[in-house]
């Protein structure tokens, strides 16, 4: 009996290990070479199990895991970290800044021996149309409601309502944004 634990247990690590090579080396070291153009890039990243449009992720980008969707027509700048322990949902036609950190993982505060305790991961959501300015930061179970701008450098800590600025650490309601459509906008399908 003992013997055969053993023996499951390492078919499970290996197959973590497998994963894990597939992920560091043909994701984040072969797909994020800026050398790789981007529909190579998306194929990659694609076998890997990720959703990606098939030309809106630069280079350098960090996956951690494979439930992530990046909707159609997003951009995703370079630099950007994808934790990854829980989904990360991006939705259609949102502009991703550079350096974005999106971190699903979170802890429980513990005892004085060991202050991270047991790891909380949680979703995050970015809904249509979304603009993310440079550096900003989502913590596990931010979400952000369709049309808003996030201010570079802001942290997302939970949820903010459609078409607003946010801004600051902790991200704050800044300013409405108009919900009508500009006449030089331009639907495409």
């Amino acid at each position: 009996m003992h013997s055969q634990q053993q023996s499951g247990g390492g078919v499970n690590k290996a197959e973590l290990a497998l994963g894990r090579i597939w992920r560091d080396v043909f994701v984040n070291w072969l797909a994020a070479s800026p050398l790789l153009i981007n529909p190579i890039r998306a194929l990659l990243l694609r076998m890997y199990g990720i959703h990606v449009p098939s030309h809106g992720i630069r280079p350098l980008c960090f996956f951690g895991g494979r439930d992530i969707w990046i909707g159609e027509g997003s951009f995703v700048n370079y630099r950007c970290f994808f934790d990854g322990s829980a989904p990360i949902h991006i939705g259609r036609k949102c502009g991703i800044g550079m350096e974005v950190l999106f971190c699903t993982s979170g802890h429980d505060i513990a005892g004085p021996e060991e202050r991270a305790g047991h790891v909380h991961p949680k979703p995050i959501t970015i809904g249509d149309g979304c603009w993310v300015g440079a550096r900003s930061v989502f913590l596990p179970g931010a979400t952000v409601g369709d049309g808003c701008i996030i201010a570079a450098g802001a942290v997302v800590i939970g949820a903010c309502t459609p078409n607003g600025l946010y801004a600051g650490v902790p991200a704050r309601r800044v300013k409405e944004l108009p919900v009508e459509k500009k006449e030089d906008d331009h639907e495409s399908s």
